[in-house]
């Protein structure tokens, strides 16, 4: 069993699974089925088990099966580091979801200090050539993977702009209403920028330490138009109060962290990564997960578990079955979907399997063995 994974799952009127238990031996998980079997629903269900809001970016009230109307929950024996936890996660109608931990209510933060999880989905093949709010989510998640403290500073950071786009939205002139919130953006952002700044580096040093069957992608973080943005809360705060005129003419906030985009290159062509092919994208993503896995089994003292959904969609039979070996080398628990069990061939024994059906509008879960 690795030091990180999750031993036993329970979804309970939770999108199209009325109620689904399962049980896991610590192997990579394959979950084949049919289209709208609903098996990406039990990855999104094991994201829920990280900070934020999942693997979809689902709200509380999106989530619960329907039309039923009941609200869901979601309960999971995670072993973290050689600690046995039980974790729930539950919403009922129009509540927020809430959390407890070994019986006890936790704030969803505390996820993060038991289990760290990197995933992989469909949406996220377009990530090269999308616009740059997509990038910064993947930077993000990479950061937050290192970092669970970071989703307050974002937090903080958020909130603090909201007012002052207000008063931009307002044309209120007043130098001193802008003071405090800029300098509370200046001082989370700053901590935004070094926690990021932070991520890409473990990530490219574990790239490089690595010999991989994937290629190399060179990372760089950028400000809007690709231009280099102020670093530091000092540098931040001058650019806030720089831009007010410009930022009022807008009605929102144009520079600053919120802005950054993610910039990736095939580092073996020397090409951005949006000009690379299709395939070569999708193994440039992949690349970046084992990457970020292999330093996050440094710095947390486990491998992190991974949601990989239809992850051999573009990957040839040769690069599916490294991409396998190298997860097995990880020595992480990763859940993996696809249409056909065929598709995990390679994996043999080292995988656990489960066929996912639908009957009535109803998931039905089945583990296959042999």
């Amino acid at each position: 069993m690795p030091a990180l994974a999750v031993t036993s799952l329970l979804l309970s009127h939770f999108r199209s699974h009325r109620r689904t238990e399962m049980a896991f031996d610590g192997r990579p998980v394959a979950i084949f089925g049919p289209n709208g079997a609903g098996k990406t629903n039990i990855l999104e269900a094991v994201s829920l088990f990280s900070p934020g809001r999942g693997l979809r970016r689902a709200g509380p009230d999106e989530i619960g099966r329907q039309p039923e109307a009941l609200g869901w929950k979601l309960k999971a024996g995670i072993l973290s580091l050689h600690q046995m936890h039980e974790v729930e996660t539950f919403a009922e109608p129009g509540a927020p979801r809430s959390v407890t931990i070994d019986g006890k209510p936790a704030p969803q933060a505390a996820l993060g200090r038991i289990a760290r999880m990197l995933w992989l989905v469909p949406a996220m093949d377009r990530l090269w050539i999308e616009a740059a709010e997509g990038r910064r989510r993947f930077l993000d998640r990479m950061t937050l993977s290192f970092e669970p403290g970071h989703a307050e500073a974002v937090l903080t950071y958020e909130k603090a702009m909201r007012e002052r786009n207000r008063l931009l939205r307002d044309e209120v002139r007043d130098p001193g209403w802008y003071g405090a919130l800029e300098a509370q953006m200046a001082g989370a952002g700053a901590v935004i920028q070094a926690n990021r700044m932070a991520a890409v580096a473990r990530v490219v040093a574990a790239q490089a330490g690595a010999e991989t069957a994937f290629p190399v992608a060179d990372l760089t973080i950028l400000g809007p138009e690709g231009e280099m943005a102020p670093e530091g809360a000092e540098a931040l705060a001058s650019a806030f109060a720089a831009g007010r005129g410009r930022d009022m003419a807008a009605g929102r906030t144009l520079a600053g962290p919120h802005r950054a985009d993610l910039g990736a290159a095939y580092a073996a062509k020397g090409v951005p990564a949006a000009q690379a092919s299709t395939g070569e994208q999708k193994a440039l993503l992949i690349s970046l997960i084992l990457a970020n896995g292999r330093a996050l089994a440094e710095d947390f003292g486990a491998p992190p578990i991974l949601l990989l959904d239809e992850v051999a969609a573009h990957l040839d039979a040769g690069r599916r079955a490294a991409l396998y070996d190298e997860i097995c080398a990880l020595g992480a628990q990763a859940f993996m979907t696809g249409t056909g069990a065929e598709l995990f061939d390679t994996l043999g024994s080292r995988t656990q399997a489960f066929e996912v059906t639908e009957k009535e509008g109803l998931s039905v879960v089945s583990e296959r063995t042999g």
